[in-house]
């Protein structure tokens, strides 16, 4: 996937490290995965639970409201909250104009963040 600032890799796959504390918009860019010509018109997102998370990681307002497509390619997800120390999968599914329907999923590492 192209875009993909600030995520990393490790063994597993990749993951966007972010802080309790932040409010943030993630980017999925769809474009290599794409057919010539289609487009994403639609993007669903889901985010796993932890077992006894007090401040599980969530969408600020909901999905309908967090989750949008740009420009046919690209799907934001905006983010907040979440336990340090926890790891959480979000799950991204999309339909395109073509009738196509692809999932893609990255981790979120909830960490203090220092400078």
């Amino acid at each position: 996937m192209a875009n993909l600032t600030g995520y990393k890799r490790d063994n597993t796959s990749l993951y966007i490290s972010k802080d309790p504390d932040s409010n943030i918009q993630y980017g999925l860019d769809f474009t290599e995965y794409l057919n010539t010509g289609d487009s994403i018109t639609s993007a669903s997102t889901t985010i796993s639970t932890v077992s006894g998370d007090s401040a599980p990681l969530a969408f600020p307002t909901n999905e309908a409201t967090d989750v949008y497509v740009t420009g046919g390619v690209l799907v934001n997800i905006r983010l907040e909250g979440g336990t340090a120390g926890n790891i959480y999968t979000i799950k991204t599914t999309i339909v395109t104009s073509q009738g196509d329907t692809d999932a893609r999923s990255f981790r979120v590492k909830v960490e203090e963040k220092l400078l």
